[in-house]
């Protein structure tokens, strides 16, 4: 299967758009004003830049087909990467999510190996079943539930599984 991570480039705005739907943001507060997606979108651009993270979009083929990040942040006194991703439903249970989840994961391993951050979470939320079954695949271990706040800085919180893999430990899940 031909899946890659593309950085977020200019691009990638109507990707962005594809996802902004009832059914695609349905864990996540439904979908935004074209004004905050914008928002979203220059932040997603910016985020190399930041040395914080980066946003990339998933591409099968020569189709921007979803999206996949990780960004630094402190969660529970520790500094972590936190990870989280979409696939469009016509690209859905075909692997595409797990061959991206894998790419990230080395690309975050790459990118962590001379720093203490250790630990890589995913918060999807307790009812999105498709989500934590791919936490589960790509060997992240549940660590329980939480209130996790979406977005960062909102003030709304979800409750969302916190699920964690360790980024020292070499062997890579499929």
């Amino acid at each position: 299967m031909d899946v890659h991570l593309q950085p977020w480039s200019e691009s990638a705005v109507g990707l962005l758009r594809q996802i902004n739907t009832p059914q695609m943001r349905l864990h996540v507060g439904g979908p935004e004003s074209e004004e905050k997606l914008l928002d979203r979108h220059r932040r997603y651009l910016s985020m190399p830049g930041t040395g914080r993270g980066c946003m990339f979009a998933v591409v099968s083929g020569d189709e921007m087909v979803g999206s996949i990040y990780y960004q630094l942040r402190d969660w529970q006194g520790e500094r972590i990467y936190e990870t989280g991703w979409n696939v469009l439903p016509p690209y859905q249970g075909r692997g595409i999510a797990a061959a991206a989840g894998s790419s990230l994961i080395a690309v975050v391993r790459d990118a962590t190996r001379r720093s203490v951050i250790r630990g890589l979470h995913a918060f999807p939320s307790v009812e999105n079943a498709s989500s934590n079954a791919l936490c589960r695949r790509l060997g992240f271990t549940l660590r329980g539930v939480c209130d996790f706040e979406y977005p960062t800085g909102s003030g709304t919180f979800m409750c969302s599984n916190d699920w964690r893999l360790n980024l020292t430990d070499s062997a890579l899940s499929s």
